[in-house]
């Protein structure tokens, strides 16, 4: 398994422009307040530290702990972050969120308000001859077949026409109490399990054998443990980790795909 790069080795290489940078597992907005702030706070620096070079910014899910647009109006928070992807945004950015499992209920405000794709699901794309697959992780691989159907239901017309139904104060607030059980809160760091255990190894394994369109990097969230591993059969599996203890991003210059663990909020801005 690779080892993430030193942050001060990752400054040295940040002469050359048109990198595109990947993320997730934010979770804005979390239990306690208080460290979701300072977490936005050092999220927002880390934005200022790469928009110089940055041509395409990727956010893999969890972003928000939850989010749910009504009609008229929006779970409050998030001033310094969104405003600071606006400012990606007026800068030409392309801005992609994809939906996690804490925030599947993305519709149209962050497309009209800041000009991000949204993806559901995966997405593949290919820059300078690499073939990336990107998806949050949730519901990938074998078992959680209990989630795997709530997942269903909870993205469905009905569960989003029932959930509106409910005021923002009663439903923001339901939510918010379901997400303080949540295994983000248990402060505890994930370990790796092993690549027999590991079930987003195992559905890229099944995905190379059932699809012949070859994979240079296999990218995910949802894990909350940061990994940069080549598999057998040589494609690369970065999972991007989480950012309430141990805040990690990758970046693509062109020709490799390298993880990066960002300082803790005492890091100067750059």
């Amino acid at each position: 398994m690779q080892k993430t790069l030193n942050f001060s080795l990752f400054l040295q290489v940040m002469s050359e422009k048109n990198k595109i940078y990947f993320a997730s597992d934010f979770h804005l907005g979390s239990f306690p307040y208080e460290q979701s702030i300072e977490r936005e706070k050092s999220i927002v620096r880390w934005l200022d530290s790469i928009k110089e070079d940055c041509a395409e910014l990727y956010l893999l899910g969890d972003i928000f702990d939850f989010w749910f647009e009504y009609k008229k109006s929006i779970p409050k928070g998030y001033s310094r972050f969104l405003g600071k992807l606006a400012e990606f945004s007026d800068l030409g950015i392309p801005i992609t969120f994809f939906k996690g499992n804490h925030d599947m209920w993305m519709f149209g405000y962050l497309k009209e308000e800041l000009g991000a794709r949204i993806i559901d699901n995966e997405l593949i794309l290919e820059r300078n001859g690499k073939r990336f697959y990107l998806h949050h992780g949730d519901g990938l691989g074998p078992g959680d077949a209990t989630y795997k159907f709530l997942k269903k239901f909870f993205r469905s017309q009905l569960c989003q026409w029932l959930f509106a139904r409910l005021h923002p104060n009663l439903g923001i607030s339901l939510a918010q109490k379901w997400s303080k059980k949540s295994r983000i809160t248990s402060g505890k760091k994930e370990t790796y399990l092993g690549d027999d255990k590991e079930w987003l190894i195992q559905y890229i394994n099944e995905y190379e054998e059932k699809r012949p369109l070859y994979i240079d990097y296999f990218v995910f969230g949802h894990r909350h443990l940061a990994l940069n591993k080549k598999l057998k059969s040589n494609t690369q599996y970065v999972n991007l980790g989480e950012w309430m203890l141990d805040p990690h991003f990758a970046y693509f210059d062109g020709d490799n795909l390298q993880l990066i663990r960002w300082e803790d909020p005492k890091f100067p801005k750059i």
